[in-house]
């Protein structure tokens, strides 16, 4: 009977693989779904590393099980601006809910800085803003912080900015991206239906900028056919301006788009965008329609690079992907 089986058993299970073999060889899927949950209450205001790997194992045997009536959950490892760990559960919308931590490294091991972690609360009582822990510094462990191996379904396509700076011809564009097409991507995606293998498609945005002659960027398109690596841009940006002309305007010659690789363990690929300074002397109805046909090429390249290698439906991803383009480059500047 499931209630005769104890619980510990997916702490001891280490692959995925396995867990999810053991998960769905128990009788009743509903009744184990809310013991698990039961389980992920009790963990998520987590104290010290072992209890938030505990988490991170609740979060991936339901990620297995599915939330049933709850809010889908993921427990995500990070760095905090200063380079410490950081913890957080968040939704598919990126919204954090319940405690999110950062640590701080002792001398014997990790422990949670409660006066820089917050409170989000759940779904129904999600706070805003966020509590303020307090307390100092909890009780340190050598314990390693562990990460979320599977994911929860979610808009795969997150835009970001790889700079905070631009022209301020730019700026509505940045904020309808960040204001308008995120919640839009978020809402309209329909991740459920396009298969577990990837997680995100990154898309790491950069304008070009002038704030003053210590704080400028601005990209020179290189001709992409020409294949220019690192080491090859301020050789050949010298071929096109004087040292002078480089320094006075900030000049830096790269390819629009350059591809990382794809990381399986984290299902991510990452593309970079750069955008030149006449990018921005653009109308902003202009922008954001040349913008999203440059978002839509990375994605479509992306696909092009890993559609054999992984499943995943890309076709109708991409499709999504160009209607929820479509309706944010045909809005009101």
């Amino acid at each position: 009977m499931l209630n005769e089986v104890p619980m510990n058993r997916i702490f001891d299970i280490s692959g995925l693989d396995d867990l999810r073999e053991f998960l769905h060889s128990q009788p009743d899927a509903d009744v184990l779904r809310e013991r698990l949950y039961g389980l992920f209450l009790e963990y998520s205001c987590y104290s010290n590393a072992a209890e938030w790997n505990a988490a991170v194992r609740i979060c991936e045997a339901l990620a297995i099980m599915g939330w049933g009536d709850h809010e889908p959950l993921e427990a995500r490892k990070g760095r905090w601006f200063n380079g410490n760990p950081e913890t957080c559960f968040i939704n598919r919308d990126g919204k954090v809910r319940f405690l999110e931590a950062v640590w701080s490294k002792r001398k014997d091991g990790l422990a949670i800085d409660y006066d820089m972690s917050f409170v989000h609360g759940d779904r129904e009582r999600a706070y805003d803003p966020p509590v303020r822990c307090k307390g100092g510094t909890g009780a340190p462990q050598d314990v390693k912080l562990c990460s979320q191996r599977n994911w929860i379904a979610k808009n795969p396509i997150r835009i970001v900015r790889g700079l905070a700076n631009c022209y301020d011809s730019s700026k509505p564009v940045v904020e309808s991206m960040d204001r308008v097409l995120t919640p839009m991507l978020n809402r309209k995606m329909r991740p459920e239906l396009y298969g577990a293998s990837i997680d995100s498609i990154v898309l790491n945005v950069s304008f070009s900028f002038y704030d003053n002659y210590h704080c400028k960027t601005n990209y020179i398109i290189a001709d992409e056919t020409l294949g220019l690596r690192q080491r090859d841009f301020y050789p050949k940006l010298l071929e096109m301006y004087t040292e002078k002309e480089i320094d006075d305007n900030g000049y830096y010659l790269r390819n629009r788009f350059t591809y990382g690789p794809f990381r399986k363990d984290t299902g991510s690929v990452r593309v970079n965008i750069v955008l030149e300074r006449e990018f921005s002397q653009l109308s902003v109805r202009d922008q954001k329609r040349l913008l999203g046909e440059y978002l839509l090429h990375a994605v479509e390249q992306v696909a092009r690079r890993l559609g054999r290698k992984i499943c995943y439906d890309f076709q109708l991803m991409i499709s999504d992907f160009r209607a929820v383009l479509n309706v944010w480059t045909g809005g009101a500047d």
